[in-house]
Order: structure tokens, then sequence, then C-alpha cells
């Protein structure tokens, strides 16, 4: 298993520097300064490359761009409208311009609108550090009552519309303001040029797209950009839903294991593999991630590992995220489910059997709270997730795995 970590860029308040001091291996990262539909230049990857490559005083870093994370698919590619031809041809240029770098393994999502969702950035646990959180009456709060989304009411029980009444009825002006900030903040590129009737478009152009058309596109879409990944020799892998389960009326198609089986199968090339997040598919109960690795495994090019704790029962849900070893997910059968799988493909002759992995997400620990660093990826907190995983990786590998 490679140890990677996710860098976003000079912006980024955790620095190269601080990457090769926490000692992994590799980097993840992306052009996030480039819309969607626009395609990546060689000038711009290799100016990332070299960004990587040193540490802030200009010493070398011994780091490199090992995947990205991610090539921002367009909402025209995602509705089959507008321009979505040319962005699949740019999409197209993207792989060719990366692989011409060296730069084998993308990862990208298929997520309506919303690149993920949270209703708290700064939750505080018991312990003072703080994390991300999905709470479903405050979400709910927001799209009935803030938003007045047409139809929200049909998408929510009884309990939850009463709860959420209760909840925005005791919201000042401020608290609802910093809940719609909370969750515009999952939109890609920056939320601060969203409002609520950006929002309401967007939704809009999914009308009449229910999740069998959206599994559709994403099909079409992978028959025209697999292939060539393919012959460039790289990996595609989809990153699940987040949370895993319909919001804002809008469809889901990447929750659930058969989900995922239904792509694999649909187009059946290697590149075309799996992002395995234990942290968004964790946040349904029904998600067996070992039983995942050991059945998709295969096609499994990158992990994001970190944990949930579910705080309500069903799906839709309420959770927040946990310590990388505390939370409802098992985290050390998936790294002996991994291992496994990595055998496995030594033992086939593989080129790629050692997965690529990143810490996903963190609490806010220690010095993470004065950093304020991207939200969810605290330097301290990632850390020491990192070097949690690390311990379970060793002794697992001691033991035979």
């Amino acid at each position: 298993m490679k140890q990677t970590w996710r860098w976003f860029g000079p912006p980024d308040q955790v620095s190269i520097g601080d990457v090769a001091e926490a000692g992994a291996e590799g980097i993840v990262t992306a052009l996030h300064h480039i819309p969607a539909g626009t395609a990546w230049s060689t000038a711009e990857i290799e100016k990332r490359q070299r960004q990587i490559a040193a540490r802030p005083d200009g010493r070398p870093s011994g780091l490199a761009w090992d995947v990205v994370e991610s090539t921002p698919v367009s909402e025209d590619i995602k509705t089959r409208t507008g321009d979505f031809r040319a962005h699949v041809a740019a999409w197209q240029d993207s792989l060719r311009n990366l692989s011409a770098a060296g730069i084998e393994t993308v990862c990208y999502n298929f997520m309506p609108v919303l690149d993920w969702t949270r209703t708290d950035l700064a939750h505080e646990t018991p312990s003072g550090a703080t994390c991300m959180r999905f709470d479903l009456a405050d979400f709910a709060a927001f799209d009935l009552f803030i938003l007045n989304r047409p139809g929200a009411a049909g998408d929510y029980d009884a309990e939850t519309a009463a709860q959420a009444e209760r909840r925005f009825a005791a919201m000042d002006t401020a608290a609802r303001e910093a809940l719609t900030r909370n969750i515009l903040f999952g939109l890609p590129g920056s939320a601060d040029s969203f409002d609520l009737a950006d929002i309401k478009g967007a939704l809009a152009r999914y009308d009449g797209i229910d999740a069998d058309a959206l599994r559709g596109n994403l099909i079409a879409f992978l028959e025209d950009v697999a292939p060539l990944t393919e012959e460039l020799g790289m990996r595609l892998c989809c990153h699940p839903d987040d949370p895993p389960f319909p919001l804002l009326g809008l469809p889901r198609v990447m929750s659930t294991e058969p989900d995922y089986a239904r792509i694999m199968d649909a187009v059946p090339v290697s590149a075309n593999g799996i992002t395995l997040c234990t942290g968004s598919l964790g946040a349904r109960k029904d998600n067996d991630l070992p039983g995942m690795i050991r059945r998709l495994g295969s096609r499994i090019h990158f992990l994001h590992l970190r944990n949930v704790t579910r705080e309500s029962a069903g799906i839709p849900n309420s959770f927040f995220e946990d310590e990388h070893l505390s939370g409802d997910t098992d985290m050390v059968a998936v790294v002996a489910a991994v291992l496994a799988e990595e055998r496995r493909r030594r033992d086939a002759g593989r080129t790629d059997h050692s997965i690529p992995f990143r810490p996903d997400h963190g609490q806010d620990i220690l010095d993470d709270k004065t950093r304020h660093a991207q939200p969810g990826y605290p330097a301290i907190g990632r850390l020491k997730g990192l070097a949690e995983l690390r311990g379970v990786i060793a002794a697992l590998s001691r033991a035979g795995g």
C-alpha cells in the first residue's frame, strides 16, 4: 500500500514540506484553478509537478504527483446536454497530457451538482477535536425552509420533517446563513460564487433525469474515455457518492456495491475502476467494505481510508467523521482485505500491485485549529490517521496479512 497525501496546491495551508515531514510517499492533487470542461495543458501539469518536487525553501521534496483527484466532470457531461461533446474531448486531451507527464491514476466523481455535502465543518467531539458532520435534520431544515425546494417534503419522513421545522425555528439569521455556507461548500469551485438562486438553477438541469438516466450518462462517458485510458496504460477510478444516498431530489448512482458492479460490468475494461472510500461508503450500514474489496478488488485503483460514526438508523442518516480506527468501519478488516488483494496482484504479475491510499479527512487537533487548512484536511489530524494506518499495515504484514 503506497502512502499518499492530498495537497490542494500552493494555497494549501499544509505545505509540501509538511507532507514530506509526515512521511508520505506521494501526492494526490488536481489543477483546481482550471474550470470543468477545459483541458489541462502540458504546461500547467508540469508546473504542478515542479511545485510538488520542491519544498518551500527550494530543496527537493522527494515527492511526485502520483494520483489525480479530481479531473472534474462537468454538469454538461453528467446531463449529456450543452457542450458535453467538447467537454469530453477536453477530458480526453487532459488524459493524454497527464499520461505524457507520467501520471497513471485519475480519480473522478459523477455526483450531480454537489461534490460532497456536510452541514457542519467544525463539529466538536467529546475530546475537543473538531470534525465534519452531516446532520439529517439540519439538512432537511435547509432543504425545506431555506432552499424551499419544490417537492422536498416528500423526501423526508414525518419525524425528520418535524425535527427540521423545530431546528429551523430555533435558528437566527446567522445560524441559517452558516448552515447554507456549509452545504454550499461542497459545490465545485468556490462556494462564495454560488447563491440559492444558482443552486436552484443547477438542480433544474436534472429535471427528468432519474438514477437510470444518470447511470446511462455515466456509462456513455466511460465508453468515451475508458478505452483511451486503457490505451494510454492509465487507470480511472470513480469516487462514491458522499453521502451515499439521494439529496435535494438528485439521483445517486455510485453508493453501493451493486452500483459499482453495474458500472464495472457495463464497461468491462481494467482501466474502468474504483476509488474505494471507506468513509463515503461506510455512511451506509448495508455496505460490506471488506467484502467489496474481496469481490471487486481487481478493479480498485485508489483507496481513501477514513471512518465515520453513524448517529441515526436508516438511509439517509446522520454521521460524523470519526478517528481513523474508531467509527463504524472495521479498518483492520479493510486493510487486511487490501493486503490480500495486493498479494493476489503480485502473484498474477500485475505491475499495479501496490495500491495508493491516502488518510482521507481527519479531525482538527492541536495546532490544526489555528492553521485553518481546507475543511477535513488538517495537518496533524491526518498525520495521526496515517500513523495509525501505518501501524495496522505493519502489524498485519508482520503477521502475514
